[in-house]
């Protein structure tokens, strides 16, 4: 049995659940495992703590996000309009 096309985290779910899920998922986990960039300092240093909970290595700045990324559509709508 060949282990070909399982070089993703979501590899080892082989055939399982669908390719578009699949795909999904590794898009997913694989923006998760970055660093994303602070508000504050500027930084590349941002990692997730906990769902929707994200924190700068470097200056300490704790805030809330979305679950799997540190800003989401709707915040950024909503920080445009609050700043009007």
């Amino acid at each position: 049995m060949s282990k070909a096309g399982k070089s993703k985290a979501v590899g080892g779910l082989g055939v399982r659940y669908g390719r578009t899920v699949r795909k999904q998922l590794a898009t997913i986990q694989q923006n998760l495992k970055m660093k994303q960039y602070c508000q504050r300092c500027g930084t590349r240093s941002v990692r997730r703590t906990s769902v929707g909970i994200w924190k700068c290595r470097r200056c300490g700045f704790t805030f809330s996000g979305a679950a799997y990324a540190p800003t989401s559509k709707m915040g950024d709508v909503a920080r445009r309009s609050a700043k009007a």
